[in-house]
């Protein structure tokens, strides 16, 4: 076939030029549609030369269109067509018609583009969106200022926005609120420019205000030049996990605030039905003997609450009874033909329940302790979500009633006597009020102030067994000798109150005689038999006094003088009784020299860790010997001190000189972690306390953390704001508190909650049998429970043997302190006990890692270290060394 040299010669050179370097392909056809112009780009698209084309009608492309093509309605029009080739294959093309004038005559111009390409891209965008719209994560796409691009068919269900209502608008404009944490916001847009994105927990709402809780995971996609081009979120709904948050929420602070314990379980109760409103739900009480105790169950009927209360568990007691009996969880499908609950089914099924499922609440130890409950009104099995309901409320229930436990633990520490069972010093005096309040016009109180005589003798010679079995015979003689109405406490150590309603003094004289009459015969302790006796002080109300802080000194008073008057005796306080009076001054007198004249020194007692045998810290102990009066026991030069107005000076002066010598051991290369100083409550009362310890740490050089310092229980029953705030103060200084002698007078859990203290401190007092007595380590156990529970160092006084010892590391106590280790020890005695220490716990370890290399690790591998029982030369107690300072 010819080539054809018709009407395109009249095109201008330039534009064939141009036409022919197109990317595109160019057919130009005349007014009859045949072909006068195919460029090189027409060429590869049809695969053909264009000496076959030219001259041709386009029909022999396959653009049959264009026939019917006219000027007006083609002008400009794109469409997508078909191509086939000569070799069969086949192409899809963009065709683009325009009609122009050339050399006086129409032409028509299709300009046709491969799209092969772009259908497929086109395919597998739908494809994607389809994959998109299918996942149940919303996802959402925007570009690099956080407009909006793409939503799936999952951001539509979950925020309520169609793909038109989003596109465009602000990711923040649709999904914050006012309760969004700017924080994590923040920490969100500043993942968008990390490589690998990020993952953020926020809080979102919806398209009617309703929160959702969402786990935002964000990456981030830029063009060849590293520009951010596009930022892709995939946001995950995890409000039900939030939900279970803060259910968590509600009932630790309601713990943390001291709720009782059945306005607790209502909260817990309540609250779960609001998460889980197909359910009714209930917490029981399972008590030591296996009685059920109904905690919480505001929507069960209360009659069928009150019906369970005293039941005993059993393997056929219903879901629940069969549940805390087994140890594991129960479920009843239906509750009108399991036999478990026949005789208990009729009440639930009247008000519509049908299947009951419940799970054991467990204490640490193992123990059942309770049931957590759910009641379905239909007879079906528990979900997923319920079962993760259940998981937190079970970790809960635990938490409310172990605290419960403890509570009724720690109530009977705060006001009775665990030695001997009597009345403590703090219950004794609202005793001694009631009974004041209680008598009548014209009748008296005698109060009778007992001491044991020569206590000390059998603590220093038989031991502090002995001496504790002593003063528990000694309570069960008096109990045999008062009458009904009568009133028995212990004040602490070997002192203890009588108190007498409706006696006057003859009245009185009877009862101290038949006491000191039944006390000749010698108590049998062990193999000892040993004599006993004491001394007794009788004040009489209203006669000598009617405050109660006075007739307990004046009955005090008069014991001394019995003391004085040979022992195992009474006598009656009078009005002439002034040598007692006259002694106390002697001795304020010496005391206030003393302080003046650094008449007082510091010893000092190490804290031992349980964990690993280090020291700890040690507690500064005040000592004072008078040249004339000799050894001055801390229990008699406090009290004075206090009695003086003179325990503020000592307090400080403690703190001046536990800084001195800290400074001075770390000069000398002995590292002490802390020294815990003993603080009045008077102390607190000082608003300029924390700036004055503020001097003392810097004239020192000391950082605030190495200072502890000891409160006693009269700081928690003081409300008043100066004392908060002062402890506020000292724990922003950086300075650590402790409170010392935990239990043995008023604890309040609401206080002790609220209190800045960093320690507790268990009695020593709590340490005499908790190796034999299941209720002294019930105690014990008690008490490390509260520390930890309230993340609290606890610190256990007064261990003496390796046995407490090591039942205290098991059972999670931090820090032990006694005679084990060693007594309170002179800052010269206790640098050499510390080297002896530190060189006993090298050899331990050393002997250890030999072992382990010799021979394969097997069993503990905790270290332990043997305590250092030549502490200054000698492991026996110097008088009066476990009365300390309050």
């Amino acid at each position: 076939m010819r080539a054809y040299d018709g009407p395109v010669a009249e095109t201008p050179d330039f534009l064939l030029a141009a036409l022919e370097r197109a990317n595109e392909a160019v057919v130009i056809v005349d007014h009859d549609l045949r072909v006068t112009h195919f460029n090189a780009a027409a060429e590869l698209i049809w695969q053909l030369d264009r000496a076959e084309v030219l001259g041709r009608h386009v029909s022999y492309l396959g653009l049959k269109d264009l026939a019917v093509a006219t000027p007006a309605s083609d002008q400009g029009r794109g469409s997508e067509i078909a191509i086939h080739r000569k070799d069969g294959s086949r192409i899809l093309a963009a065709l683009s018609l325009s009609h122009v004038e050339l050399g006086g005559q129409r032409r028509m111009i299709a300009l046709v583009r491969d799209i092969a390409s772009e259908v497929d891209q086109r395919q597998r965008l739908a494809l994607l969106t389809l994959v998109a719209d299918t996942t149940n994560r919303a996802v959402v796409v925007t570009d690099h200022d956080l407009n909006i691009v793409y939503t799936n068919a999952a951001f539509t269900g979950m925020f309520g926005y169609s793909p038109e209502e989003a596109k465009g608008r602000q990711a923040s404009e649709l999904l914050i609120g006012r309760d969004t944490d700017r924080r994590t916001l923040a920490r969100l847009r500043r993942r968008i420019g990390d490589e690998n994105g990020g993952e953020e927990e926020i809080l979102s709402y919806d398209r009617s205000g309703d929160e959702i809780w969402l786990s935002a995971n964000v990456q981030t996609f830029r063009n060849r030049r590293g520009r951010l081009k596009y930022i892709f979120a995939l946001l995950t709904d995890i409000t039900e996990t939030k939900q279970l948050r803060s259910l968590q929420q509600l009932i630790m602070t309601a713990l943390a605030d001291e709720i009782p314990i059945a306005d607790i379980a209502d909260r817990l109760c309540r609250r779960v039905e609001e998460i889980a409103p197909d359910v009714v739900s209930s917490l029981l009480h399972i008590d030591a003997g296996g009685l059920v105790h109904p905690l919480g169950g505001p929507s069960l009927p209360d009659d069928y609450s009150r019906a369970l209360d005293g039941i005993a568990i059993g393997p056929d007691v219903g879901s629940c009874g069969s549940a805390a009996f087994y140890g594991k969880a129960v479920l009843a499908m239906d509750l009108d033909t399991d036999p478990r609950w026949q005789p208990y089914k009729t009440r639930p099924l009247e008000v519509g329940l049908r299947a009951c499922w419940s799970t054991p609440i467990k204490s640490k130890d193992g123990r059942v302790i309770g049931t957590f409950a759910f009641y379905f009104r239909e007879c079906r099995a528990p979900s997923r979500w319920h079962q993760r309901i259940v998981d937190a409320c079970v970790h809960l229930g635990a938490l409310a009633i172990e605290r419960k436990e403890a509570r009724a633990q720690i109530a009977r520490l705060a006001y009775y006597d665990m030695l001997t069972g009597l009345p403590n010093r703090t219950h004794l005096r609202n005793l001694i009020a009631e009974a004041i309040k209680a008598c009548p016009a014209g009748k008296q109180v005698a109060l009778a102030f007992l001491d044991v005589d020569n206590f000390k003798d059998v603590n220093d010679t038989l031991g502090h067994s002995a001496g504790d079995e002593l003063l528990v015979q000694f309570a069960q003689c008096l109990r045999a000798q008062i009458q009904p109405g009568d009133l028995l406490g212990r004040l602490g150590g070997d002192e203890f109150v009588i108190v007498m309603p409706n006696r006057d003094a003859a009245a009185a004289s009877v009862v101290a005689s038949r006491i000191t009459e039944a006390l000749v015969a010698p108590l049998s302790i062990g193999s000892r038999q040993v004599p006993m006796s004491a001394s007794i002080g009788i004040s009489i109300y209203p006669d000598n006094a009617i405050d109660i802080d006075a007739l307990i000194q004046q009955a005090d008073a008069a014991m001394y003088q019995a003391k004085q008057a040979g022992r195992s005796t009474y006598r009656f306080f009078s009005a002439d009784m002034n040598r007692l009076a006259e002694q106390r001054l002697l001795h304020s007198a010496a005391l206030r020299s003393a302080i003046a004249n650094d008449g007082l020194k510091l010893h000092y007692q190490p804290q031992i860790r349980t964990i690993d045998g280090a020291i700890h810290g040690v507690e500064a102990l005040a000592r004072w010997h008078d040249p004339l009066l000799g050894e001055v026991s801390p229990a008699k030069f406090i009290p004075l001190a206090e009695e003086c107005g003179l325990i503020e000076q000592i307090g400080l002066w403690s703190i001046r000189e536990a800084c001195r010598q800290m400074a001075e051991w770390r000069k000398g290369g002995l590292d002490i972690p802390c020294v815990s100083v003993n603080l009045s409550p008077i102390n607190f009362q000082n608003v300029n306390l924390a700036s004055a310890v503020a001097e003392m740490l810097a004239d020192h050089g000391l950082p605030p953390d190495v200072l502890m310092l000891e409160i006693t229980e009269g700081v928690i029953m003081n409300e008043r704001s100066v004392a908060i705030e002062t402890m506020n103060a000292l724990r922003e200084l950086g300075v650590g508190l402790s409170l010392d002698d935990f239990g043995t007078g008023y604890s309040s859990l609401s206080r002790l909650a609220h209190l800045p203290i960093r320690e507790l401190k268990i009695d020593r007092s709590f340490m005499r049998d908790v190796e034999k007595d299941p209720s002294a380590r019930a105690i014990v156990t008690s008490v490390v429970r509260v520390g930890q529970s309230l993340q609290l160092t606890v610190v256990a006084e007064g261990v003496e043997t390796d046995g407490q010892r090591n039942l205290l590391a098991i059972l999670g106590c931090d820090v032990v302190q006694g005679f084990l280790y060693a007594p309170a020890l002179s800052p010269q005695a206790f640098g050499r006990w510390l080297l002896d220490h530190s060189a006993e716990r090298a050899r331990v370890m050393l002997a250890r890692v030999g072992r382990s290399l010799a021979e394969p690790p097997a069993g503990d591998t905790t270290l332990s270290v043997v305590p250092d029982k030549r502490a200054n030369g000698s492991r026996e107690r110097a008088p009066d060394d476990r009365l300390r300072e309050r």
